[in-house]
């Protein structure tokens, strides 16, 4: 029985299938943890979901900014752009059963025994774990609701940009997603910044990489995640970035979860889109 989690998929649906050759994945012992963005730009997201959909208890996924844009397009809050690869999804038969499936699933993921979480983009540097996993539920509870178009129609937006304990209402809602799904940089406040998506060292002098944050609370537990690729494969500050741009023509990358030491998997990818 192994562990492992998944880097952004982005409708690389081949590359994915190859990828699980590689670590020899077996669904009835198992355990695949996904990052988000299982879908768009890449040539086969429906595929690609509809294989996650199947692969029922054995994966976990936690929300990406991509899957939350294909919800905000069904409901005809968002129009697609000519980079997106979303209309077979759209258009399938099964669409509504996929969507109602995606909208279910968690924004953060945490594993007690092995003490890591699970999250597309990463933490403001305000919260503990604890905080939040809580705040993930209050977003959570909504997509999962009947008014979930409510708020996907308020989801867009960079502000608020810092965490208060008093946001209330679609204010609040919007800072969190926009903190486990978006962030990359903060300020010197632990303000986010939505804007810069270069490497390190590319920012303005003022923005620091969320993990790297002094007296980040979380940083006493492993953090996974994906959305970065300019970041590409790192391994710091407790952390591990899993997005290896396999959609730009990268490799799409694997952690052995439960590994005492850190144990990676990759596969080449040929690219199905230009940075």
């Amino acid at each position: 029985m192994a562990v492992y989690a998944i880097g952004d998929i982005q409708g690389c649906h081949e590359e994915l299938l190859r990828l699980l050759d590689r670590i020899h994945f077996d669904p009835t012992a198992d355990t695949l943890w996904f990052v988000g963005d299982i879908i768009n730009r890449g040539p086969r997201s429906l595929d690609a979901l509809r294989f996650v959909k199947n692969l029922g208890p054995s994966a976990i996924m936690v929300l990406g900014n991509h899957d939350l844009n294909l919800l905000a397009v069904r409901e005809g809050i968002r129009s697609t752009k000519p980079s997106d690869t979303l209309d077979d999804i759209l258009h399938a038969p099964d669409a509504d059963e996929l969507l109602t499936w995606l909208r279910q699933r968690p924004l953060l993921h945490y594993d007690k025994t092995l003490d890591t979480v699970l999250v597309h983009a990463g933490l403001p540097p305000q919260w503990r774990v604890k905080q939040a996993r809580k705040r993930a539920r209050e977003v959570e509870t909504v997509l999962a609701g009947n008014d979930y178009p409510a708020f996907l129609q308020v989801m867009y937006g960079d502000r608020p940009r810092k965490w208060k304990k008093s946001l209330q209402g679609m204010d609040r809602l919007r800072f969190i997603t926009n903190a486990l799904t978006r962030i990359r940089y903060v300020d010197h406040k632990g303000r986010l910044d939505l804007n810069q998506k270069g490497a390190p060292g590319t920012q303005p002098k003022n923005l620091t990489p969320w993990f790297a944050y002094p007296g980040r609370k979380s940083m006493d537990t492993r953090i996974v995640f994906g959305h970065w690729s300019t970041l590409g494969l790192r391994l710091s500050h407790n952390t591990v970035a899993l997005d290896t741009g396999c959609l730009w023509g990268g490799e799409m990358t694997a952690l052995r979860v439960d590994a005492p030491e850190t144990t990676l998997f990759s596969v080449d990818c040929p690219g199905a889109a230009t940075p």
